[in-house]
């Protein structure tokens, strides 16, 4: 942790972590998405999910016609 994530009393989470909303669980899933609106059509975002809310951000990301694919997430080596 920074001084500066201690003075904001924000650490940055050990673990990759799930994308939606105040979840803490670690992260399974990489959801591939892009807003065809604003961003070309190689680039893609990513959101994380845990197995509890794969499904609803899919489904969020579907509904506005955004969603590329799911794939497992797998850390990189600076993340545990």
């Amino acid at each position: 942790m920074s001084f500066l994530d201690s003075l904001s009393g924000s650490a940055a989470p050990e673990k990759p972590q799930c994308s939606r909303k105040a979840c803490r669980a670690e992260a399974r899933w990489q959801l591939q998405w892009n807003n065809p609106a604003v961003h070309s059509p190689e680039r893609l975002k990513v959101w994380l999910a845990c197995d509890q809310h794969r499904e609803w951000l899919e489904d969020y990301l579907r509904v506005r016609g955004f969603f590329r694919q799911t794939v497992p997430f797998t850390p990189g080596p600076g993340e545990v």
